[in-house]
């Protein structure tokens, strides 16, 4: 097995960036966008500053980029390196991008989730490639001894147009680290940008398609053992017994372990413990209500009724406008819940020594995972390392750290090192799923069929709030009412890819759509006009951007050729998340009696697009994603126990099923927002409206494979 070795001392990194030998080694804080708290400095002072990340020239004139988030596959770190070396004017190929350890010192917001990496590093970044090329342009004009106003940079080199002077980044960085770095530096113009905006290939490439080892699965540490750990089948157990004699006496078994609620067998490979753990015998006893989908369909009915629902947005006089209202509509929309399914399952290694802990694996959530641990081992935080490897896949899944933490305690009862590996099975039945919830919706039309009330309720399953209650619509309507309720359950959840808006927007669409066919409405102008009103009369706060929504909507609809085409169905949903806008246009045909999705047309508006290739990947996978979980997407229990263990019983989307995208951005200039998730959400609701013009039935739950449309 190849081996990954990680060292998080900065001596390693400086030996790894090639700077033993001099150079410039610029610290910029990510807690604070101002030039003025990054202090060039050479090498030897390295050591006893406090900075959070750092960019570095070496002699040789490669640049390094010191990335302290995580990489799940968003493009992170392309992106970053793409910012930094854009205001430098690098050379491209000249690139270096090496992960950092985690650090809650020198950074700010080490994690994955929210898509909000970019937008918190955006003018970071820009600060310190336009700091680092100040200092270089300066050693230039030092070294010539002309005016710093008359050089230019261009492709990792200094110019000096008026006599023809060259100089590379590397033979300047040196020199470089020796002046004083401004309080204020000047940012390129984007319009003069050369890497931002273009297409870039990930910088991990290579490593990925050769098999390099950049997973959490892939380490490795000489002496260290493999653990599998047998949990409950079902959420409310707990053990009762366990005869674990036969796994003891197999070979490569090095022992087995009972901690909490789980059983650990451990020993010297990965299929030594697999085969192990098939021979446990354990008893299981029930110590919660053990629920199956037919409890949490009576449970979402009788908390439908509720007196003690939590307000979380009220405007106007709602009950006189339902009371004196010409029409009501009403309805209600429901989802699963949902595994998360990242192509890697859980894994993580740890060590735990008299004098630390070390902790190595896939985590979005670095700190919060340290802290655990140290929480339960009673171990101080700066005692404690965490290196992040490349993730594979999380969704969400992975901002949690369970995995991370009975990893850790198991370490500290063998007294080793130990790599716990997590199997499919134990992934999908594992927890952390999408809450199931179901919302109901309510509106009232006047006797001109204007909106003159709404109310919404959510009712979520371990989800404080299902709610987006400041999201359009709200802010448009006179009279509107949002509430929610959670029930508690055994089963675990937690956030997955855009969390609470991944099936909240299908319901709002769709329900809007119900709106406009009964106000004889068209579904696209209808949502204009209520913007229209938000913008001219808003009631009370609004939270997203009106014009920018707009823009989304009519681009889109321009795209789409919105009503004009013969022979298909469109759909139309639009919806912000993450500070992001997108808007589409789904477009269904009937094929052997059955709807099918041939194409979407989406729109996207999420500030300036630093990759167009990345980004374009980015709304192609969400829409992909959001389509497969609306369409196939279920996790059903009897008895506390899931009912789909592996993709055998689960429905993913198949590569046959992916239709045409067509996806394009909106050039606006606005600094860069969201993109991981925002394309996701609006998904459902377009493929449903899709299909209703074209059938006539309503989808108003997911899975979409098992309602009347595809019914046989």
């Amino acid at each position: 097995m190849s081996n990954i070795r990680f060292n998080n001392s900065r001596r390693a990194f400086l030996k790894n960036i090639s700077l033993s030998s001099g150079g410039l080694l610029l610290g910029f804080s990510f807690m604070d966008a101002e030039a003025s708290d990054m202090p060039a400095l050479m090498p030897k002072d390295v050591d006893v500053a406090g900075f959070n990340s750092y960019i570095s020239i070496a002699n040789d004139g490669i640049v390094s980029v010191f990335s302290p988030n995580p990489e799940l596959g968003q493009n992170i770190r392309t992106s970053f390196a793409m910012v930094v070396c854009d205001e430098l004017d690098a050379d491209w190929n000249k690139v270096k991008v090496i992960q950092a350890p985690l650090d809650t010192t020198k950074f700010d917001r080490q994690l994955t989730g929210g898509s909000g990496a970019i937008p918190h590093s955006w003018k970071r970044l820009r600060n310190a490639g336009a700091t680092a090329r100040y200092l270089l342009v300066a050693a230039a004009a030092a070294k010539w001894n002309v005016p710093a106003s008359e050089c230019t940079t261009e492709n990792g080199y200094v110019l000096h147009k008026a006599s023809g002077k060259k100089a590379g980044y590397g033979e300047l960085a040196t020199a470089a680290s020796k002046i004083t770095v401004p309080g204020e530096v000047k940012l390129k113009d984007p319009k003069d940008f050369k890497l931002i905006g273009k297409p870039i290939r990930n910088v991990e490439n290579q490593n990925i398609v050769t098999g390099k080892p950049l997973f959490g699965l892939d380490f490795y540490r000489d002496g260290m053992v493999y653990a599998t750990i047998q949990r409950p089948p079902a959420f409310g157990q707990k053990i009762k017994s366990v005869n674990a004699d036969e796994a003891k006496s197999m070979p490569g078994i090095i022992d087995v372990v009972t901690f909490k609620n789980n059983v650990a067998v451990v020993g010297r490979s990965t299929w030594d413990v697999l085969k192990a753990k098939k021979t446990l015998v354990v008893e299981y006893e029930a110590e919660k209500t053990l629920e199956s989908s037919a409890d949490h369909a009576q449970i979402f009915s009788k908390l439908m009724e509720s007196t003690d629902a939590k307000v979380r947005r009220k405007d106007g006089d709602v009950e006189a406008a339902f009371k004196n209202a010409a029409k009501v509509i009403k309805t209600e929309y429901e989802c699963p819940f949902v595994p998360h399914n990242p192509l890697e399952p859980m894994n993580f290694f740890a060590h735990v020594r008299e004098d630390g802990i070390e902790l190595v694996g896939p985590t979005q959530t670095p700190g919060a995972a340290r802290k655990a641990v140290s929480d339960l081992l009673k171990v101080p935080e700066d005692k404690i390392t965490v290196d992040i490897t490349r993730l594979g896949g999380g969704f969400g899944r992975r901002l949690k750290f369970d995995y991370v933490v009975e990893a850790a305690e198991l370490s500290s009862i063998i007294k080793k090192p130990v790599k716990v590996i997590w199997t499919r099975e134990d992934d999908m039945g594992g927890g952390s799923y999408r809450p199931a919830v179901r919302y109901r919706f309510e509106a009232a039309l006047d006797a001109n069929n204007e909106i003159i009330g709404y109310k919404c309720r959510g009712v979520g399953i371990n989800v404080e709030n299902p709610m987006r209650q400041d999201n359009f619509p709200s802010g448009s309507i006179d009279n509107l009412l949002i509430d929610s309720v959670e029930h508690q359950s055994p089963i675990t959840t937690g956030a997955w890819r855009a969390p609470v808006t991944n099936f909240l927007a299908f319901a709002e669409q769709s329900f809007l759509d119900e709106i406009a066919l009964a106000t004889g409405k068209d579904p696209v102008q209808m949502r204009l006009d209520l913007l229209k009103r938000a913008k001219e009369k808003p009631v009370g706060p609004i939270r997203y951007d009106i014009d920018r929504m707009a823009t989304v909507i009519k681009t889109v609809a321009e795209k789409a050729q919105w009503g004009k085409k013969k022979d298909v169905f469109q759909g139309f949903s639009v919806y912000f998340s993450h500070a992001s806008y997108v808007g589409q246009v789904c477009e269904v045909v009937m094929k052997d009696g059955k709807p099918k999705v041939q194409k979407i047309y989406a729109v996207s508006d999420c500030g300036v697009v630093i990759n167009s290739s990345g980004a374009l990947q980015q709304v192609m996978g969400g829409i992909t994603d959001g389509y497969g979980t609306a369409m196939f997407g279920k996790l059903s229990f009897r008895n506390g126990e899931p009912e789909q263990k592996n993709f055998d019983r689960y429905r993913l989307i198949r590569m046959n099923e992916i239709f045409d995208i067509d996806a394009s951005f909106v050039n606006n200039g606005i600094d860069p927002t969201g993109l991981g998730e925002p394309a996701l959400p609006p998904t459902g609701g377009a493929v449903a409206n899709a299909i209703f013009k074209a059938t006539g039935v309503r989808i108003k739950k997911q899975p979409f494979i098992d309602q009347a449309p595809f019914k046989s």
